[in-house]
């Protein structure tokens, strides 16, 4: 094949492949994708997911669950919090990760709230918020 034809297919080829890219649902999900993913995040029935969103409970603030996307998707277990082993420093910053499935077709929500607990009437610092479709 002459290298001009081919060329001119290299355009074409590179739009389907960002295509493919921006269609694919990631494995985990962050704080920093919510806008990207989240206007639908669309999963497959039996898909699983991690979210990561950034926590330091030292602080007193941690993640607190508003919707848990029921019945559509199933927490696989509690949430799981980490520090990076080079923060080396007690009370640094970490990141709790959430296990999710989805089991039942459909739509719902997963919203999440950075904020202390027991602090009520106070807005959360931080908010996570986004919409399921299970297909």
């Amino acid at each position: 094949m002459p290298i001009l034809p081919a060329l001119r297919l290299l355009p074409l080829a590179g739009l389907i492949l960002l295509t493919a890219c921006a269609q694919k649902t990631p494995s985990t999900l962050s704080l920093d994708e919510q806008p990207r993913y989240c206007d639908p995040l669309e999963l497959h029935e039996g898909q699983e997911f991690n979210l990561r969103l950034p926590s330091n409970p030292t602080t007193g603030f941690r993640w607190v669950m508003r919707e848990n996307a029921a019945p559509q998707l199933k927490l696989l277990g509690p949430e799981v919090y980490t520090t990076p082993e080079e923060a080396g420093v007690v009370g640094s910053a970490g990141v709790s990760t959430w296990r999710f499935r989805a089991v039942a077709r459909g739509e719902a929500r997963l919203e999440l709230d950075y904020r202390r607990p027991w602090e009520n009437g106070v807005a959360a610092a931080k908010n996570f918020d986004c919409r399921i479709s299970v297909k």
